[in-house]
């Protein structure tokens, strides 16, 4: 008798799913999981939204996204993220900030002419794969960006681009998800795996105590890696580092996001040497966001000018009237790098019980509710949204790397 209420009440205490991680796509699967009718816990080591997501400029891009599994599963996203923004800002009220939801439309130029044509025929392939995306001429160009550098050789218009403020909206992600059930706990670091006899993944052990659950779904961004390993699971995933420069406020004089047609090679490439291209936007506050760097140096977090040295050259190239700005400081952060540049999303077939959401290198805040999208429908047998089978974990092009991880 006594044995039999010990079980009930462990049983209520348990939950359907466990996520490791409090970021913008662990918020976001919260929010889904939970409106799907289960029972979800979310465990953060530090605060909510305290690592990548709070480290990025909340692009919502298709634009730098070739032709294959992840635009399409851009595209969807992009269809998502406009009802969402309403969603949440419907059932969270006017009390709790607004996520800064805008479709402010993107704009890649060209700065020389070896990089006109590579930039036209790339979006030439986006048309035929059905993104909105417009080549101009130069005063068309101008018209959308009067201080634009007018040398530029080429340019392309992508109405679709959007933006939020990652932090918040991963809090209201997070809110939303508590309204319907979710429990979140932070300063909670997870240490290893609960199984049953058949090795089945049934919670997790903790700094704060065991918590029990039907299924754990790692979704840690960079640091992903290292808790698939707590759970016995190796994943080829890598921190890849970048920085971004922050003007003082200043009259709004950009309007879209404006980037050079090298940012798309700099976050496919492989090198772990430093890659850096130009990605320049302002934001509602009036200062100016100037990025992007790519490279691979573990989670060293160490300052390093020659790489703000090259941003601020870079971003000259499209905007010479920022020569006059004045920047008041640097942030940098880490992106989950997978070396076949696509995120990993389901279950892992290796270990039963555990699940996957990572691995979206920059592309997290923008791809984090149609990764929920997809794990709803995982875990609770719907209709899967979009192709999962690109982001499986057993798939093809992830296997010579999965062999090199396993010990």
């Amino acid at each position: 008798m006594g044995g039999r209420v010990v079980g009930d009440i462990l049983e209520r205490m348990s939950s359907d799913v466990v996520i490791v991680g409090a970021g913008i796509v662990g918020a976001a699967c919260a929010r889904a999981l939970a409106m799907a009718g289960l029972r979800v816990t979310v465990l953060e080591r530090g605060a909510a939204a305290s690592g990548t997501s709070a480290r990025g400029e909340g692009n919502l891009l298709v634009s730098d996204k070739a032709p294959g599994p992840e635009l399409r599963l851009a595209q969807f996203a992009a269809s998502l993220w406009p009802v969402v923004a309403d969603e949440l800002a419907d059932e969270l009220g006017t009390s709790f900030p607004a996520i800064e939801y805008e479709r402010k439309g993107g704009l890649v130029v060209a700065t020389t002419d070896a990089g006109a044509a590579p930039l036209l025929a790339f979006a030439a392939s986006q048309r035929a794969a059905g993104v909105d995306a417009r080549a101009l001429d130069v005063d068309e160009t101008r018209a959308l960006e009067p201080q634009l550098n007018p040398a530029i050789t080429a340019a392309v218009h992508y109405p679709d681009d959007a933006q939020v403020q990652p932090v918040i909206a991963t809090e209201a992600l997070l809110a939303s998800a508590r309204l319907r059930g979710a429990e979140v706990r932070v300063g909670v670091t997870v240490t290893g795996a609960l199984r049953d006899a058949s090795g089945r993944i049934t919670g997790v052990r903790t700094t704060a105590g065991d918590v029990a659950a039907g299924s754990v779904l790692v979704a840690a961004g960079p640091w992903s890696g290292e808790v698939a390993r707590a759970f016995g699971a190796d994943l080829p995933m890598r921190p890849r580092r970048g920085v971004v420069l922050v003007t003082t406020r200043m009259p709004h004089a950009i309007f879209h996001k404006v980037y050079d047609g090298d940012y798309f090679a700099a976050t496919q490439s492989s090198d772990a040497a430093l890659q850096t291209s130009s990605v320049v936007e302002s934001t509602p506050s009036g200062t100016v966001l100037i990025g992007s760097s790519r490279e691979q140096v573990g989670f060293d977090e160490r300052l390093r000018v020659a790489v703000l040295r090259e941003l601020a050259a870079k971003a000259l190239r499209l905007f010479p009237f920022l020569a006059a700005a004045s920047i008041m400081r640097s942030y940098g952060g880490f992106r989950p790098y997978m070396p076949d540049h696509l995120p990993v999303i389901g279950a892992d077939p290796r270990v039963p019980g555990l699940w996957h959401a990572s691995g979206h290198e920059g592309a997290g805040i923008g791809l984090s509710l149609a990764t929920a999208a997809m794990l709803a429908a995982g875990f609770t047998g719907g209709a899967v949204p979009t192709d999962a089978a690109p982001f499986r974990l057993d798939r093809p092009t992830l296997q010579r790397h999965l062999a090199e991880a396993a010990p």
